[in-house]
């Protein structure tokens, strides 16, 4: 075992750094255990010869209620169960919920509250925050990201870590900024080692983006991202087709024009697609001014 005297300031915080992206949050448990005679009691449990007395004889064949290689262990061999909330089983109850949950708020305050306290879906469980949307809800303008990284996660905050900084650098290219624009992810929970949601976990959480949309009443929609591109545009092509093209969503009986394009995360992974992702800001850029929302 290392310890952490061994260690230099900066392999300690590469350490806890690579901690937090897994989803580690606890490096202590409140009481102390005793996994060695924990274990040794497991295995003196399962060993064979605390049950010679009960085999049975030389060609005796034991009952079906007998024929068991080894005894269970005890309940006092067996490990203490987790305390804490145990995850939800995402299924159609869950998604009813959420949309009851959804359209009850009247407020995008109303609904960050409400979905904070939301327990229904297994992503939260395992996520150190719920990103909701963050910056200007009377701009017209939102910018929805597929679903928070590790560092969105740390932060709490939709757009953040390196992929944020080059989204700032983004917006400002175009003339805007953080505080000008509402920005929010489809998915408001990290998913465990930035997995893809599944199917019902998307069906749970459709409630809330799409309420959140409905309450801010954008006038256009920026989609980053291959997930946001497909959830929003209904096809299943990848961002390179989706991209560049302009699409009415409807929301809440309102058809909102929105685009997609390469989310900044796709442009560091490589940085040869910022040319495409260029052309989309400037289409952006120009409906954004055709609507008045955007200052010649």
């Amino acid at each position: 075992m290392i310890s952490a005297n061994d260690l230099s300031p900066a392999e300690l915080a590469a350490l806890l750094h690579f901690h937090a992206d897994a989803g580690v949050e606890w490096l202590l448990e409140e009481e102390a255990v005793d996994r060695f005679a924990e274990f040794e009691a497991m295995k003196a449990a399962r060993r064979p010869g605390s049950a010679q007395q009960d085999r049975p004889a030389a060609g005796e064949r034991p009952s079906v209620g007998e024929r068991q290689t080894s005894p269970r262990p005890t309940a006092a061999a067996r490990p203490a169960p987790a305390s804490g909330p145990q995850p939800a089983i995402p299924d159609g109850e869950a998604v009813q919920q959420a949309r009851f949950v959804a359209e009850s708020a009247r407020s995008l305050s109303e609904l960050k509250t409400a979905l904070e306290a939301f327990n229904g879906c297994n992503l939260k469980h395992s996520a150190r925050s719920t990103i909701f949307a963050d910056g200007d809800a009377e701009s017209g303008i939102m910018v929805i990201g597929s679903a928070p990284s590790a560092e969105d996660d740390r932060e709490g905050l939709p757009f953040s870590g390196k992929s944020g900084q080059l989204f700032d650098k983004m917006l400002a290219a175009i003339g805007l900024d953080r505080s000008s624009v509402l920005l929010t992810q489809v998915i408001p929970w990290r998913p465990p080692g930035n997995r893809a949601a599944s199917a019902a976990e998307i069906d749970i959480c459709r409630p809330f983006i799409e309420r959140q949309i409905a309450l801010a009443e954008p006038q256009a929609i920026l989609l980053l991202g291959n997930f946001a591109a497909r959830f929003f545009l209904g096809e299943n092509d990848t961002i390179h087709g989706l991209r560049g093209r302009w699409k009415d969503i409807v929301i809440a009986d309102r058809a909102i024009p929105a685009i997609a394009s390469l989310h900044p995360q796709d442009l560091l992974t490589a940085p040869v697609n910022k040319r495409l992702a260029w052309n989309d800001l400037l289409a952006f850029q120009a409906k954004l001014k055709s609507l008045s929302l955007l200052r010649n």
